[in-house]
């Protein structure tokens, strides 16, 4: 890609965003699911990986999705409006959660449904951290889309609070071992809601998509 290709591109993801969005509904269950049309972007991750927190930096709102340091605390599908021309999907965390195993069960139910139904979704953004790397959970996660045939996209998450050396070491090991995944997107970009690295990569992205 060009130079100049690159720069509209990152372009067309700063327009998008800069223009109206605003939170449509909260979905507890699939009968609520607002109806399909336009693309909708998924955000995916381990409980308190970053969602919430990436989402408001993309959207340079502050206080769109509900940041929490307390892991489960998105318990159900959140969509918000870009615009008329794109969704942002907000699912709740995956892995460890502070909430009773039946509220736990309803929404990993709720949002395996979802992932593996909705014809209007277009890609998973799979959010990973950083200072981790891939998890096992995430690894199950994988597999699932996979098997869906669902577009997915890793991004590391928090990327502020590693060197850079390695957070450029986990994203080549990331890289590795998503080679050979039938459904997951080659690129992996690092970001920090904090510094606002690699947002206007993510954003062009989404904005391709839409």
């Amino acid at each position: 890609m060009s130079d100049q290709e690159e720069a509209e591109r990152i372009e067309a993801g700063r327009l998008l965003f800069a223009g109206p969005i605003d939170f449509e509904r909260g979905v507890p269950s699939m009968e609520f699911l607002p109806e399909a049309g336009v693309p909708e972007i998924a955000f995916a991750g381990r409980s308190n990986v970053g969602k919430s927190s990436l989402i408001n930096a993309l959207t340079g709102r502050l206080k769109l999705a509900r940041a929490s340091t307390e892991p489960g605390r998105t318990r159900d599908l959140n969509f918000f409006r870009v615009g008329d021309v794109l969704r942002l999907v907000d699912l709740p965390g995956y892995g460890y959660a502070k909430a009773p195993k039946n509220e736990i069960g309803r929404w990993t139910t709720l949002t395996r449904d979802y992932l593996r139904g909705r014809t209007s979704l277009k890609r998973v953004i799979l959010l990973i951290d950083g200072r981790h790397g891939l998890k096992p959970d995430d690894k199950d996660v994988m597999d699932a889309l996979d098997k869906a045939a669902v577009t997915y996209q890793l991004v590391l998450t928090k990327a502020d609070k590693v060197k850079p050396t390695e957070i450029a070491a986990t994203a080549q090991a990331t890289a590795a071992a998503i080679a050979k995944r039938p459904a997951a997107h080659p690129e992996i970009i690092a970001t920090s809601a904090e510094t606002g690295l690699g947002i206007e990569l993510l954003r062009a992205e989404i904005a391709a998509l839409a």
